[in-house]
């Protein structure tokens, strides 16, 4: 006999949803005392916590397991993206270097006499990303 078998769609950020821009930039702060609210404010807090657990799972999924794991721990959307914004983000002058620095790597790259093909597109990708 087959059973029919239908397979979760995990939803993935598109780059569209304002909500979840908005949801890094304000932050989600959860009340200290939940009895005190009324009906609008619970929903709009449930609807805050969704929406903050909706955009940690889109960060969770586009980091590495190493990155991953050190960011684990935050609470909301909003302290996880200012942490990696902290750790990865630099200013422009350091961006710049970088940039200038990858190119400079990439334009001199070269497949070496010994090498076969799969090294050196290793060796270009990795530099690539």
């Amino acid at each position: 006999m087959a059973e029919d078998k239908t397979m979760a769609v995990i939803p993935h950020y598109d780059g569209k949803s304002a909500e979840g821009k908005r949801s890094i930039e304000r932050g989600h702060v959860e009340p200290l005392n939940t009895e005190v609210l009324n009906e609008n404010q619970t929903a709009l807090l449930n609807e805050s916590t969704t929406r903050d657990c909706q955009v940690k799972h889109y960060l969770f999924q586009a980091l590495d397991r190493s990155i991953f794991e050190q960011i684990l721990d935050r609470s909301t959307a909003k302290v996880i993206w200012d942490s990696l914004r902290k750790n990865f983000g630099g200013n422009e002058k350091i961006k710049k270097s970088m940039r200038n620095s990858l190119l400079r790597e990439f334009e001199l790259l070269e497949m070496k006499k010994q090498e076969n093909i799969d090294s050196y597109f290793a060796r270009v990708n990795s530099v690539a990303n």
